[in-house]
This record gives C-alpha cells, sequence and structure tokens, in this order.
C-alpha cells in the first residue's frame, strides 16, 4: 500500500525594492532579518550538514546539468510553526513545515503570505532610508526571468523512479488547466515567434526537458533530485518544480491533492486503461499553456491526441477506481481526500462546459475575466502595458494594493486557522517537535533542519537529534514527553533512555 503522501510548498516571492538600491538579495535579507528581529523574536540558523542537491534519482547527472548550488552564506531562520523562511538566489522564500494532508499543505501556504505581509510591514519599521518592499506571489518578473513554488511528496523508496516519471508526466503537462495562475503574453523563444496574448500558467514556457536535474536552467518537467530529508533506504523526496504560485485556495489544494493522489497510484502501480503518453511533453507544456480554449489536440506516443482535460478525466476516473478499491488513507485524511476527488471532478465539469464559470476557484480564470473586462473597458489589444501591470497588481501581497484580494474567491480555510499555522506546527508530522522544541528552548537550539536538531546543553559537544521520519515527533508521539521535560538536557536524557 502507498504511505502517506506527507507534502509541503517552497515559495520563492518576486520582491520590488521602492527608493533604494534594487538588490534583491539585500532586499530579500531585510525583509527576513526585520520579520525574525521584530515579530519572531528569535532566529535559529539553518544547519546545512545534510543537504545534497546535487543527488540524481537516476543514480548519475547527465553530461552538462549541474546540480542547484547550496548558499550557506544566506540569511536562513526557522519558524516556530516549523517552517523555513530564508534568502533563495534572489528571493525570499517560505516553505512550509511538512504537512500530513492538501488541506492542511494549503493553511501553511497561506501562513507563509501573511508571514510576508508582516515581513513588509516590519521592514517598513525598521528601514530608515525611504527604501520600501513589495512582494509578489508569482512566478516570473517580465524579463525572461522565472522564480519557483515547488512542491515536494514523500514516496517509498521501493518504487522504481522509472515508473514515477511514466506515470506524473501526463499529469504535470496537463494539470495547468487547474493549476495555471495566467499570464499576458510570453517571455521566452518558447513558442518559436507565435504570438500569445494570453496563458494559462506563468512557469510552463521556462521548461525545456523532460527529465533533468536542473531547477533554474534547463527546467525539467520531472525532476531527479534525489534529497530526501529523511531515511533514505525508506524514503524519497519527490521534488516538484513545475507549479505556478498560487492565490486561489481551491487552486492550491487541487494542485497539491492531485498529485498526491496521482503519486499513490504510483507506488501502488495502478495500471490505467488508456496508455497517457505524451509523444513531446515538453511541446505538449507549452502548447497547454497558450490554449484556453482547452481544446487543442496533443499528440500521444500511441499516435492517437487527447486534450488536457482528457487526460484529466482518465486521470480522475483511476484515482476514483483507486480510492473505492484501496481507500484514501494515503491522503493523510480520508475526508480530505473525498474533497480532492470530489472538487477535482467539479472542477473538470466547469473547465469542460464554460471555463468563466470558475473564476471563484482557478487564478487563471479570475485574471483573464479582470483582463478581458478591462479590454471591454478601455478598447485596447494584448500588448497594451496596462495589461502587464494589472497582472502583475494581481499578485501584490499588499492587502490594500491586491488586485486578487478584491475578488470574491471561494476560501477553503479560515483566518483564525491561518493565523494558528503562524506559530503552531501542525500536528501529525515531524515538524510539532521541530516547533514546539523552538518555542520551548529557544535558546538552547544552535541549528535546525528538516531531519535534525542541534541543541546547546552549555557542554562541550553539541547534541544533534535526528528525526529521519517524517511521520514521528507528532503531537501523539512526543506531547507527552515535551510536557515532562523541564530543559532540553532533560529531554534528551529522556530521548536516550
Amino acid at each position: 500500500m502507498s504511505i502517506p503522501k506527507v507534502c509541503g510548498i517552497e515559495t520563492e516571492y518576486g520582491i520590488h525594492v521602492m527608493h533604494g538600491d534594487p538588490n534583491p538579495i539585500a532586499a530579500s535579507s531585510v525583509l527576513i532579518n526585520a520579520y525574525a528581529q521584530e515579530i519572531a523574536r528569535q532566529q535559529v540558523g539553518w544547519d546545512f550538514e545534510d543537504e545534497s542537491p546535487g543527488n540524481d534519482a537516476r543514480g548519475f547527472a547527465l553530461e552538462g546539468s549541474l546540480p542547484p548550488q547550496v548558499e550557506t552564506h544566506l540569511l536562513n531562520t526557522v519558524l516556530t510553526d516549523g517552517a523555513r523562511f530564508y534568502v533563495d538566489h534572489a528571493h525570499p522564500e517560505f516553505s512550509t513545515p511538512e504537512c500530513l494532508d492538501a488541506m492542511e499543505c494549503l493553511r501553511y501556504d497561506r501562513a507563509g503570505e501573511l508571514v510576508l505581509i508582516r515581513s513588509m510591514e516590519a521592514a517598513d519599521r525598521v528601514v530608515t532610508d525611504g527604501r520600501r518592499f513589495v512582494v509578489y506571489k508569482n512566478n516570473s518578473d517580465g524579463k525572461g526571468n522565472s522564480y519557483g513554488c515547488h512542491e515536494n511528496y514523500l514516496m517509498d523508496r521501493a518504487a522504481p523512479f522509472s515508473r514515477i516519471v511514466e506515470g506524473v508526466t501526463p499529469h504535470f503537462v496537463t494539470r495547468q488547466v487547474f493549476t495555471g495562475a495566467g499570464k499576458v503574453g510570453s517571455e521566452t523563444t518558447a513558442f518559436d515567434g507565435e504570438p500569445v496574448d494570453f496563458q494559462l500558467t506563468q512557469r510552463a514556457e521556462f521548461f525545456e526537458e523532460r527529465v533533468g536535474l536542473e531547477t533554474t536552467l534547463k527546467r525539467p518537467i520531472v525532476n531527479t533530485r534525489d534529497e530526501p530529508h529523511a531515511d533514505p533506504h525508506r524514503y524519497r523526496r519527490l521534488h516538484v518544480i513545475v507549479g505556478d504560485a498560487n492565490l486561489a485556495e481551491v487552486a492550491t489544494f487541487l494542485k497539491v491533492g492531485t498529485t498526491a493522489l496521482v503519486l499513490a497510484m504510483i507506488e501502488d502501480d495502478v495500471t490505467i486503461p488508456r496508455s497517457l503518453g505524451l509523444a513531446d511533453p515538453v511541446r505538449a507544456m507549452h502548447e497547454v499553456s497558450r490554449d484556453r480554449t482547452l481544446r487543442r489536440p496533443l499528440l500521444m506516443e500511441d499516435g492517437s491526441t487527447a486534450t488536457a482535460l482528457a487526460v484529466q478525466w482518465e486521470l480522475y476516473t483511476a484515482a476514483r477506481a483507486y480510492a473505492d478499491s484501496n481507500g484514501l488513507a494515503c491522503m493523510g485524511d480520508a475526508g480530505v481526500g473525498e474533497e480532492v476527488l470530489r472538487r477535482w471532478e467539479a472542477v473538470l465539469d466547469g473547465l469542460e462546459g464554460d471555463p468563466m464559470s470558475l473564476a471563484r476557484q482557478l487564478d487563471w480564470v479570475a485574471k483573464l475575466q479582470l483582463l478581458e473586462a478591462y479590454r471591454e473597458r478601455q478598447g485596447c489589444g494584448w500588448d497594451d502595458q496596462r495589461l502587464a501591470a494589472i497582472d502583475l497588481q494581481y499578485h501584490d501581497l499588499r492587502p490594500e494594493r491586491s488586485l486578487f484580494r478584491r475578488l470574491d474567491t471561494e476560501r477553503l480555510v479560515d483566518d483564525a486557522a491561518v493565523e494558528r499555522a503562524v506559530v503552531e506546527p501542525p500536528r501529525g508530522t515531524r515538524a510539532w517537535f521541530r516547533g514546539r522544541c523552538l518555542s520551548k528552548w529557544p535558546a538552547s537550539v544552535v541549528t535546525a533542519n528538516w531531519d535534525s536538531l542541534v541543541f546547546d546543553l552549555g557542554t562541550d559537544p553539541l547534541r544533534r537529534v535526528p528525526m529521519m521520519d517524517p511521520l514521528r515527533g507528532t503531537a501523539d508521539h512526543v506531547d507527552e514527553l515535551l510536557e515532562r521535560s523541564a530543559s532540553p538536557a532533560e529531554l534528551l536524557d529522556r530521548l536516550s533512555s
């Protein structure tokens, strides 16, 4: 049986500096430091001891491929909710803690947005040279540079990577119909000079390979980074780089939930009646993104054709049958799994009938509706720069400036739950132990990462506590232990015994 799909989202936010030095690395550092000092009032650094982004799931790296760089000199901090908040290349990045299901992952992704909003406010209070920082939850700067929203899923090491590639590629190419954040125009040569007025996704045109290790150049649809942040003999972490950064909650929920379910079927070697192999997945990815009619036929490996919607219906049908026969324990919460299936079907129905009926659920539809309304009022073409400005303002996180916040989009998590997620870790994963230790003994935790904590007990040497199983260290496992321990030394003694 498939293992629980522990999941998380890493979001690189766009940043703009008004009235000062535009250096994005310096700006990102100011932003994160302001939050750590002014709001979190603690700064526990990241432990890079176990970082190995160059490991390739294929067992080798293709000639010319380069592993991602680990920038240990840039600002990193770990928060009491178990999340990581840091400077990644030239962006502030928020990585959610490990979550047990798609709804929890959505809640912590929303908490990340709130952390960034409060970071901007904190930076405004501490910066005295007139600079102001604006953060966008988007994926490209309009000048040919793209930054990612990455997902991570816990998988059984026993599942062959080749089977994962074969099974997940059709989903990654076609899920754009509900995960896309929408985008005016294009920034690359992916469309061979063909004019593009509007795309479903911000990221699709930046992908050039089917499979590969890189994340910033020659981006692959399936990333091969083999860095499990867990027991490598039992687990792998599928690092997914093809997604857009969503603001619409239903889109985020479906992005994570449907992918988790497809991966569970791959682990259990479920056979889908129709072969969904694409003749050219990279080309198909570009074609899906620029086709807002959702009717463009994609060439399949067997010579037939199918639309992106048809592929998604095949996956949904297989997932529904899988859930009926196997249950949904792999989804963390069976109720959440059923909600994923219900909304998956409803969104596909809506896309098939009238895509614009989903403006409350999907980013690309909500944005397109805004843009079309503006074009109708102003009588302007798609090359009008005001449309690009509207596109960008949709993603502006400042509450008073965000176009997204003015829309009546459907909410799945309430504000109180998001507020709690800013400071409290998920109860059902090892993030609980990490977060509670940071809350209870911040001065004694020297560094932290996904699979360990390092304590300073005031005596040599430092003590490392490994956390190699994402499903241990939960509230059920450690709450009593944490309550009975009056100090970190006592906690470690109890753990040792």
